[in-house]
């Protein structure tokens, strides 16, 4: 059975972090084992939120003992998202060379969490440089959305050219595989959104819909439906059309039911038999 470490926020109220992510991995088949970075009443774009946020030696701690038991040599991948802290940061790279060391096969997948278009950063200072400058060089896959991206290479992206451009500049400084989350730029349909997923093998695009919902966790949900459908041994482009349908579906929902978090049990089916098919084009 495949096995995820899944280091990431929790929230007692909705959905974001591993609270967005863990439910749909067991769903998909796959076994999880969430270590909290924090544990909040609910996201932070509420008005108020309470709940600890976990000093990194906790953090830490936890992995340690996850370790003790013995299992991770059965751990397929390391999965982190939002960083509190770079001491946090520190924790997670960590981590991830545990992990390897147990099991050299495994593949640590980072969704880069750090702002978005039209909002810009939201994360505390330096978190940004130590994304681009300590964590993405020791991952493996990386999730960024359009924003992150031109951040992490240090260009401007307006069009698919120029898009393929900042991938490659990013995976020559250590991701094999990097999907882009949100793509919308000259190129994209109007009235649509393109997720583009690349490799050593070529590049792929999925083109959907873009609904009208504004809700937290997709990004979340995205990484880890397109990590579990990698380690399944889908090829990039399968990987893609399944992530690009399960997300759909489940924001489809979401925007039907009118909810301003995800509607992750409801949509839940999404997850293993999506009710849309999208198929990726070869872009490269």
């Amino acid at each position: 059975m495949t096995a995820i470490l899944s280091i990431q926020s929790s929230v007692a109220y909705g959905h974001v972090g591993n609270s967005a992510a863990v439910f749909p991995l067991m769903r998909m088949g796959v076994e999880v084992w969430p270590v909290l970075t924090v544990h909040f009443s609910n996201h932070t774009e509420y008005e108020t939120y309470r709940g600890p946020l976990l000093a990194a030696s906790d953090i830490a701690d936890v992995i340690t003992g996850v370790d003790e038991r013995g299992v991770l040599s059965d751990c397929d991948a390391l999965l982190s998202g939002y960083l509190g802290g770079q001491d946090v940061g520190a924790v997670v790279t960590d981590a991830a060379a545990l992990v390897r060391r147990r099991n050299p096969s495994a593949l640590y997948c980072c969704d880069p969490v750090m702002g978005d278009v039209g909002i810009g950063f939201f994360v505390r200072a330096g978190i940004p440089e130590f994304f681009r400058d300590t964590v993405i060089p020791v991952a493996d896959v990386i999730t960024p959305n359009l924003f992150e991206l031109e951040f992490l290479s240090g260009r401007s992206v307006t069009d698919l050219a120029s898009l393929l451009a900042a991938v490659d500049a990013v995976r020559e400084r250590g991701p094999r595989t990097v999907l882009v989350t949100s793509a919308i730029q000259a190129d994209t349909a109007p009235d649509s959104l393109d997720l583009i997923a690349v490799d050593d093998e070529g590049a792929w695009s999925v083109t959907t819909p873009l609904l009208p919902v504004r809700t937290t966790g997709c990004g979340d949900i995205t990484a880890a439906t397109f990590l579990a459908h990698l380690l399944s041994g889908e090829g990039l482009a399968a990987a893609l059309e399944l992530t690009a349908a399960s997300v759909f579906g489940v924001l489809e929902q979401t925007a039907q039911a009118q909810s301003s978090e995800l509607v992750l049990v409801q949509a839940q089916d999404e997850f293993v038999k999506p009710r849309h098919t999208f198929t990726a084009r070869r872009i490269r």
